[in-house]
């Protein structure tokens, strides 16, 4: 299954309008919508039935009460997360720690982004040093088609 994880609004803390300022604080904090997380999804995306959709108001997708991932998956019996995205440094590396502190298999695609090409590096030595496995993508692509039957793959 697939979990897509977008941005929910959560009001600026007094840490974060000290450390970024007021305006860039409220921008980061409404840098989601008023629509439900499925349709805030890039159009071109292939999103299945099946698929979920959240939000999260933390950077980790995974963190205790700043989303409802963590519950959605735990109910499905998920013990293993495939991860990719974007901030690779920031939202990708959060998430993959907490799911990982939480118990978590987790295996990181190289299908993730950053400001610098570095600090994408340095995320990916970090996660596959301490946190889970780091892949290729196409090496991530070939092992979800062979693991899965025909009918799961539509």
């Amino acid at each position: 299954m697939v979990a897509w994880v977008v941005p929910g609004y959560s009001h600026p803390t007094a840490k974060d309008r000290e450390f970024y300022g007021t305006d860039v604080a409220e921008m980061y904090a409404r840098s989601g919508d008023d629509r439900a997380p499925i349709d805030r999804l890039w159009p071109d995306l292939v999103v299945a039935e099946r698929d979920i959709a959240v939000e999260k108001t933390a950077s980790s997708a995974y963190f205790p009460g700043r989303s409802p991932l963590p519950a959605l998956l735990a109910e499905r019996d998920i013990d293993t997360l495939l991860v990719t995205g974007t901030v690779t440094n920031v939202c990708v590396e959060a998430t993959v720690r907490d799911a990982s502190t939480e118990g978590l298999r987790v295996i990181l695609a190289d299908a993730c982004a950053a400001m610098r090409t570095q600090d994408h590096n340095a995320t990916l030595h970090v996660v596959y040093r301490t946190y889970g496995d780091v892949r290729p993508t196409d090496e991530v692509v070939e092992l979800i088609r062979t693991a899965t039957s025909p009918r799961d793959r539509r």
